[in-house]
């Protein structure tokens, strides 16, 4: 009922990120009864019910991960709702339980929806193609759909729970903030992770190792590789990861360097001061497009053997949790920002000057993510070469 009497406060940008959340889950957990009905149809001990539970793992990140953007955004865009809890006697650990209840609630709503939509196709309604994928014919176990279904509400709700860290403020709560600068040690190990990930690659694609035997098979037909190709990939792009936000942050402070004009300023400082809370939604968001877009080159390459229906839906599924929570943390930024603004325009700042300086900050983080993005993606591509 708690939740219940929060929905009637509900903005459009509130419905529109717990409908999004249910819808989310609601996809999800046709993945994992996917897996279930195919367990079902096939014969004990077949080996792709194993790979299949696999597949469901990626979508589950990408839920939890928007969970986690979400919970962090909601005290900065609804303060009177925090406030307003904080004055019934509600604590800083209790509003970040409420938090993580609402969306493990909208989780959970979206699995329950499917699962109805599951035994309902499972009662002689889905026709021959759909039969294997459901399970028809074979009695269904009433645990094991629970079970998998307890997971989405389970990993939503405990991301959103562990997202926003104590140390940092919340109405009631009388902890300092988190320092926002990337110290010399981060900076180093991203650089050096980067520089050894892709000399690493190198050497693998020297031309000596072209008949070097690839052992190691990647899902979704990607084809073959060896330990030294997949490695280095992986070693680079986290590398490029980390470094993401001391590039947002050094672009920042370029901007601002010797004499700048008032919206080269209010763009540096700006960049600069939103380096660590964009860093980790922008380096996802840089390392799955480019993951994304190296595998639609060698689905759609001449020869290729194609593949399925099912990585091409997580693909399009992961990205648009990335992309949803990358909006998210931009419109948490936006709200933080608006006293400064206002602050600004009764100085006499014109809003044209502080547009520009939002194009402008957009522009750098933008450039940053094509730069990392673009750099994982050409390395994924030698990898499948």
């Amino acid at each position: 009922m708690f939740y219940l009497r929060l929905v009637r406060g509900y903005r459009v940008l509130d419905l529109g990120r717990w409908l999004l959340t249910a819808m989310t889950a609601a996809v999800v957990a046709v993945f994992l009864l996917r897996a279930l009905g195919r367990a079902l149809s096939d014969p004990p001990g077949a080996p792709a019910t194993l790979e299949r539970l696999l597949w469901c793992l990626p979508p589950l990140l990408a839920i939890a991960w928007f969970s986690a953007i979400a919970a962090r955004a909601l005290p900065a865009q609804r303060p009177e709702r925090m406030a307003g809890l904080t004055a019934a006697g509600a604590g800083p650990r209790w509003i970040r339980l409420l938090i993580a209840g609402e969306l493990a609630l909208a989780c959970a709503l979206g699995a329950v929806a499917t699962l109805l939509l599951f035994l309902v196709l499972r009662n002689d309604i889905a026709g021959p193609t759909l039969a294997p994928e459901l399970g028809m014919g074979v009695p269904l176990p009433p645990a094991a759909p629970v079970a998998l279904l307890a997971l989405l509400p389970l990993a939503g709700g405990l991301a959103a729970a562990l997202a926003v860290r104590p140390g940092e403020r919340l109405p009631g709560s009388e902890e300092p903030d988190r320092a926002q600068r990337f110290g010399p040690l981060h900076t180093t190990v991203a650089v050096l992770l980067t520089l050894g990930g892709v000399f690493t690659e190198l050497y693998a694609l020297r031309p000596a190792a072209a008949y070097d035997p690839r052992t190691l098979g990647l899902p979704a037909d990607l084809g073959r590789t060896n330990a030294a190709l997949l490695g280095g990939w992986a070693v680079a792009a986290l590398g490029l990861a980390l470094l993401t936000g001391p590039l947002l942050a050094g672009l920042g402070r370029l901007l601002a360097l010797g004499r700048p004009s008032p919206r080269r300023l209010l763009a540096g400082r700006g960049l600069t001061s939103a380096a660590r809370p964009l860093s980790a939604p922008l380096a996802v968001l840089g390392f799955t497009v480019a993951v994304v877009l190296t595998s639609i080159r060698h689905w759609v390459a001449p020869g290729a053997s194609g593949t399925g229906w099912l990585p091409a839906a997580e693909a399009l599924l992961v990205t648009g949790c990335v992309v949803a929570a990358v909006l998210a943390r931009l419109a948490e930024l936006r709200t933080l920002r608006r006293p400064g603004n206002a602050a600004l325009l009764r100085l006499g700042a014109s809003p044209r000057l502080l547009f520009g300086a939002a194009l402008l900050r957009w522009a750098a983080a933008g450039g940053v993510v094509l730069a990392t993005g673009a750099l994982t993606s050409v390395l994924g591509a030698g990898l499948l070469t």
